[in-house]
Formats: structure tokens, C-alpha cells, sequence
């Protein structure tokens, strides 16, 4: 560019004039193709220009468009269903009505689940939609980059290795955490449902499918928390320990925690004081609650 602005200013400086070049003489006019082929490295330079901002649309991609409009519309009529669900749900009182009450709040609950409700809550906050709802135009994705030149390798020494390999191997995908949400929800509509068929906890809990999914849960929470359901094997040792700062904040939140579930059992899905102490999540929150107690 530097190159190319000197020749400009030169060309306008020196327009109209003669001078020699060579024992001949030349008149210095506009710049022309040929004239800028002389310049020494214009060439190069322009044609590197050129290839470097062809990479750069390629690279750059585009994001994808939402109807955030639709969104906001579908939001509104989802939660002014909900609203009506729970003012409904709140004038039905007493036993007589547990039923139905409980069954309100199934509907709630579904409609809060519900994909498209997910994503338009999504959009309207400026996020991405989880589920693909609302998406008017797709975004491309920027081509892969450049190869660049192999750094030095660095020696990594066995304790390193064996440190990226339990990383790698503790936690859940985003498909496994999705699945065990699922899993807390589900367990619980099958148990008010099978409450309303005249089921006790105890006998809830016998359940074909409730012991299915239980055991699925507490294998994704072992794989989320290695020792989370041996904790009181493994606490044992650390009974003595006081919590650390990091402790203290998952007791402080796990309290929290029991008492939204305890809300969202009574409230929710209709269950009695004796159904919410029988819970299998309850009793493992409540269980670890009390070895964090022990240690405060």
C-alpha cells in the first residue's frame, strides 16, 4: 500500500511534465496496469492482499438467523397456559382434589419441558436454541484451518498423562447430564402416577421401571461423581476432616437444593409428608447433607 500511494503522489507531482529517462524523454500520465507491474514487490503484495482476504470469508463463516418475534409470541401463550394451570391448581384444596391438583401440575411441568417452549426461552434471553426451534436461516460453518507448522513436541512425564487421562474420563457428556435430568424428572411423574394408582413409597420404590431408572441415575451420577454412591464407605475416613471453602458452598447449596425438591414434590406433584421422607433422591440428598453436618 505504501508502494502504491508514493507512485500516486509521484504521478500526480510530476503530471503534465517531461523528463529523461535513459537519453529519452517520457511524459508521466495516469497509472496504468503495466505501470503498476513495474513497481518493484506491487505485484507480489497485491496478489498476497487478494489471497488473504479470500481466506478470511472463507474462515469467518456466518451465524445462524432467528425469529425471535415467533419466540417471544410462543413464549407468551406457553406461560399464559401456565398461569392458568397453577390458578387452577391453587382453588383446588384438600384431599378430594389431590388428584387433580397433582395432575395440574404434571401439565405445568410439561409445558415448562417442553422443546420449543426451551428454545424460544432461549432466544428471547439471546442464546442459541437447543432443539433447533425457530432457526429462519442455518449458520455455515467457517472451513477448517490452516495446518500451521508442527510445534516442538514437549516431554510430558507419566504423572501428567495419567492426570489428562482421569480428566478426559470423569464427568458427563452433555448427552449424559440431559439424560440424567430426564431421568430426575421421569422418576418422578411415574411415582405420582403410580401414587394415584394407591401405591405407598415403599412400594413405588419396588417398581420395575423405578428401579430401572434409579440404577441408570445412580450410574451417571458415580460417572459425575466418582464415590458419589459410596459415600459412606469413603467418608469415613474424612469424618473428622473439617469442610474446606469449596465444601461450604456445595453444603450451602445442597440445603437449597432439599428444600426446592421438597417444594417441587408438595407443590407440584401432590405428595404427602410421608411420600416426600420415602423419595430415594431425597434420602441420598438428605444423607449427604448429614455427613457435611458431622464435619461443620
Amino acid at each position: 500500500r505504501r508502494v502504491v500511494a508514493q507512485a500516486i503522489k509521484s504521478d500526480l507531482h510530476f503530471g503534465g511534465r517531461r523528463r529523461s529517462l535513459r537519453g529519452r524523454s517520457c511524459r508521466v500520465s495516469s497509472l496504468s496496469a503495466p505501470v503498476m507491474a513495474e513497481i518493484r514487490g506491487t505485484t507480489g503484495m497485491m496478489s498476497q492482499a487478494e489471497e488473504g482476504l479470500k481466506l478470511f470469508e472463507a474462515q469467518a463463516g456466518t451465524a445462524a438467523e432467528y425469529d425471535k418475534a415467533e419466540a417471544e409470541k410462543y413464549k407468551a401463550v406457553i406461560e399464559a397456559k401456565i398461569v392458568t394451570l397453577e390458578n387452577e391448581a391453587a382453588l383446588l384444596t384438600g384431599k378430594d382434589n389431590k388428584k387433580e391438583r397433582a395432575a395440574k401440575g404434571k401439565e405445568v411441568a410439561e409445558l415448562k419441558a417442553g422443546q420449543q417452549y426451551v428454545d424460544a426461552c432461549k432466544i428471547v434471553k439471546g442464546l442459541e436454541p437447543k432443539f433447533g426451534y425457530f432457526v429462519t436461516k442455518a449458520a455455515v460453518l467457517p472451513d477448517a484451518p490452516i495446518s500451521k507448522p508442527e510445534e516442538e513436541t514437549k516431554v510430558v512425564s507419566k504423572k501428567e498423562t495419567k492426570k489428562e487421562t482421569k480428566k478426559e474420563s470423569a464427568g458427563l457428556s452433555p448427552a449424559e447430564t440431559k439424560e440424567l435430568e430426564n431421568l430426575k424428572q421421569q422418576i418422578i411423574e411415574r411415582k405420582a402416577i403410580l401414587k394415584e394408582q394407591g401405591m405407598s413409597g415403599g412400594q413405588q420404590n419396588k417398581d420395575e421401571e423405578i428401579v430401572k431408572m434409579v440404577a441408570r441415575m445412580n450410574e451417571l451420577k458415580e460417572k459425575q461423581e466418582p464415590g458419589s454412591t459410596k459415600k459412606e464407605k469413603d467418608g469415613k475416613k474424612d469424618k473428622k476432616a473439617p469442610l474446606s471453602a469449596e465444601e461450604q458452598k456445595d453444603f450451602a447449596q445442597l440445603q437449597n437444593d432439599i428444600e426446592l425438591y421438597k417444594a417441587k414434590l408438595r407443590n407440584e406433584f401432590g405428595y404427602s409428608n410421608k411420600d416426600i421422607k420415602a423419595d430415594p433422591d431425597l434420602k441420598d440428598m438428605e444423607s449427604r447433607l448429614a455427613a457435611f453436618q458431622k464435619r461443620s
